[in-house]
């Protein structure tokens, strides 16, 4: 087999969400935007279903629409689906096709929305991060008129969540309370860090996404990727001898150089290139020379001979964030960019 194998274990992101919930004390959504963080909606969110979760949230309509599918054919054609980027236009038909509600960021879209027919809605607050949502003037002037309607949900997010100590929490906390404080509609303001905030930040609704992935904040996440590369070739390379673009590897004593089938084009990004290494169980193999755009060398010397024809590059010894930091970047990048060249096996669920 010349692709790599993205192993997804379903029972440890069902983990993951039943002890998001069990923090939460109210209802507790899943974030299953990016196919469900490049691990597969479509085997994800069924699986999450299965497990109590009836609410779920997106990025765009379409990738709405392709979850209303999935969902159906799993038995759970009623489960609530929001769009965070709200009702663009021409969305109007997959919205109401779908059954998808948007969580609707401006004026102009409430509009749009209103004009479109009495169809359900959400609508998404700016409480201080400046990136989507309703601002506090054009929300005052709204507010009544919203609160009328099928609203489903006012919510907003968190810019800082990963910090616990950073003042902007408490700050956009104190705004979204004075923003929504008398409405009879269900709020929602926490994402995994929020949920890890405590109580204050719950409301009536949480909306886990990354700790379901195994991802920081969420220290405590089970880890339901493993990631292993095939081994292509081995060869010795000898004192003085280069490995790949550049010369940037050279041997400073014999070594045994495995050349494994993956690289930038499979999301595993050029910037781990001489920091990163792969695993054999526990024993560590780093990287050698550059990853390219479908291959990377890997010095397993010290494995004495005893090379398996995989080698893992997620797994328990290295987790997602510990191979984010080899790359400069975070743990949501590294999953979001996982390549579709990679089989899929799922486990559990």
């Amino acid at each position: 087999m010349a692709s790599g194998i993205l192993h997804i274990d379903l029972d440890a992101v069902v983990a993951n969400w039943r002890a998001l919930d069990a923090m939460s004390g109210g209802a507790t959504a899943a974030v299953v935007k990016a196919d469900s963080y490049g691990l597969g909606a479509s085997h994800v969110a069924p699986a999450l279903a299965r497990a109590g979760a009836d609410t779920f949230f997106v990025a765009i309509a379409e990738e709405g629409a392709t979850l209303r599918a999935a969902l159906t054919q799993a038995g759970f054609p009623q489960a609530r689906i929001f769009v965070f980027s709200g009702h663009m236009a021409g969305d109007g038909a997959l919205l109401r096709d779908h059954n998808l509600i948007p969580l609707l960021n401006s004026p102009q879209q409430f509009r749009r929305h209103r004009d479109a027919g009495d169809l359900p809605y959400g609508v998404q607050l700016d409480s201080g991060m400046n990136r989507l949502g309703v601002e506090a003037a054009d929300w005052a002037a709204l507010r009544a008129e919203a609160e009328r309607g099928p609203c489903q949900l006012i919510m907003s997010h968190l810019a800082c969540a990963d910090a616990p100590d950073h003042a902007e929490n408490a700050a956009q906390l104190a705004n979204f309370r004075a923003m929504t404080e008398g409405t009879r509609a269900p709020r929602s303001l926490s994402a995994t860090g929020g949920i890890l905030l405590g109580q204050a930040y719950h409301f009536d609704l949480t909306r886990p996404g990354i700790g379901l992935y195994g991802g920081l904040p969420f220290a405590e996440a089970s880890n339901p990727v493993r990631l292993s590369l095939p081994v292509v070739q081995t060869r010795r390379v000898e004192l003085g001898e280069f490995v790949g673009y550049g010369a940037s590897f050279r041997a400073q004593t014999p070594r045994l150089i495995a050349t494994v089938a993956a690289g930038y084009a499979d999301g595993l990004i050029r910037a781990m290139s001489g920091k990163a290494a792969l695993y054999a169980g526990q024993t560590a193999c780093p990287l050698a020379g550059r990853v390219s755009m479908d291959l990377m060398g890997v010095d397993v010397t010290d494995l004495a001979g005893d090379l398996p024809d995989h080698l893992d590059i997620i797994c328990p010894a290295q987790g997602v964030d510990q191979l984010a930091d080899h790359a400069g970047t975070i743990g949501y990048e590294i999953l979001t960019s996982l390549g579709a060249r990679y089989q899929r096996q799922y486990h559990g669920g």
